[in-house]
């Protein structure tokens, strides 16, 4: 049977970027100069027009690395908009001025986040590894604003800026942005060789999964985060987080049957079955933080990859997941983070190691 095409591909457009995150998913950043790192213009266009196939194209996330770094990407976003191909752009706001601005304008982008993680300057730019980081991805968010572009903040959350959440939410607000999406860390690139201390336990996870229902119940839309604000309302979500989709049917489910219905449609982790990632070589991963690889674009078509990767098939099959996952009433509609479970068991199908649910069936061993 053929596959749903996914919603999203993120694109690693470059793996250069111009700071350095202490919670980067890359440990091996080059220089800001070599951009052997990276698809040429002809290839990276070829494989892009590509992504349109016979249908209704995903919408592409240009992310990095830095993808502003990108000497050639008016060039892409020119060619994407040719093509009726609907992109999106992920940047840290730090190379952003008016100039910039005006240029991305023009190419009609879907939506532009920027990484924001704190609401102090201080939180932000520690963790960011650059001093005064935190000054330019507000103004940045700023200048895009006042274009008129679609704004996001997307927030990596760990112990050294949970407590200023409230504050990440006022912020957002005050910036106008149309969503903000707080990033669950996970164990694989720099971010594996953090201290434990900075990492949310699985107790510390779950008490801020359910503050975030509380969050989202005030910006207008339903817990889940899979839903659109009201109008007017933001956007707020989890990614990398996907037994939201447990403690929504837990906490929400029972009292409406209409909710209930359409939480049994959701799928927590999405890698490899709504959302891919390719690259900066044109491999193609279930997600960005989960270094498995599934094809290589310069040998194969997405479509191929997509539709017969034996990597794809697997991640998508919840009969597949192992240890208390494997046997979870809720593994359907959450599956665990495959790259958390990947980062710490090595196997990408093992159980979830930052959920608290007990299943009422044995694990599978």
């Amino acid at each position: 049977m053929k596959r749903n095409p996914p919603r999203l591909v993120f694109w690693e457009t470059t793996s250069r970027c111009n700071l350095q995150c202490v919670h980067c998913r890359r440990t091996n950043v080059p220089e800001r100069g070599d951009e052997l790192y990276e698809l040429p213009t002809a290839e990276f266009k070829a494989i892009l027009g590509s992504l349109k196939g016979e249908g209704r194209p995903p919408m592409v996330v240009f992310s990095g690395g830095e993808p502003l770094m990108r000497k050639d990407l008016p060039e892409l976003l020119a060619f994407a908009k040719e093509k009726g191909i609907p992109f999106a752009i992920a940047t840290n706001g730090a190379l952003v001025d008016e100039a910039m601005t005006k240029m991305l304008a023009s190419y009609g982008p879907h939506r532009i986040s920027v990484s924001i993680d704190g609401s102090k300057a201080a939180t932000h730019d520690d963790f960011r590894g650059q001093k005064g980081s935190f000054d330019k991805a507000v103004n940045a968010l700023k200048l895009f604003r006042a274009a008129g572009i679609s704004t996001q903040i997307n927030c990596s959350v760990s112990t050294k800026n949970v407590a200023e959440r409230d504050e990440v939410v006022a912020l957002a607000r005050e910036l106008g942005v149309d969503a903000l999406h707080f990033f669950l860390l996970v164990p694989v690139g720099c971010g594996a060789e953090l201290p434990d201390a900075m990492r949310l336990g699985a107790e510390n996870y779950e008490e801020f999964l359910n503050w975030l229902m509380v969050q989202q119940g005030a910006a207008g839309h339903p817990a889940h985060g899979h839903g659109h604000p009201a109008p007017g309302g933001m956007e707020i979500r989890a990614t990398c987080a996907p037994h939201q989709t447990r403690i929504v049917r837990q906490k929400v489910a029972a009292s409406s049957p209409e909710f209930a219905g359409r939480t049994a449609q959701m799928r927590g982790c999405l890698a490899g079955s709504a959302i891919a990632f390719i690259s900066h070589k044109g491999e193609v991963f279930p997600c960005g933080y989960l270094p498995v690889p599934a094809g290589d674009l310069r040998k194969q078509d997405f479509w191929d990859v997509w539709e017969n990767s034996e990597v794809f098939k697997t991640i998508s099959d919840p009969d597949a997941l192992k240890g208390k996952c494997g046997v979870c009433e809720y593994r359907v509609i959450c599956a665990g983070c495959r790259a958390r479970a990947f980062g710490t068991t090595g196997d990408y199908m093992g159980q979830e190691p930052y959920c608290l649910y007990e299943p009422k069936a044995k694990a599978k061993k």
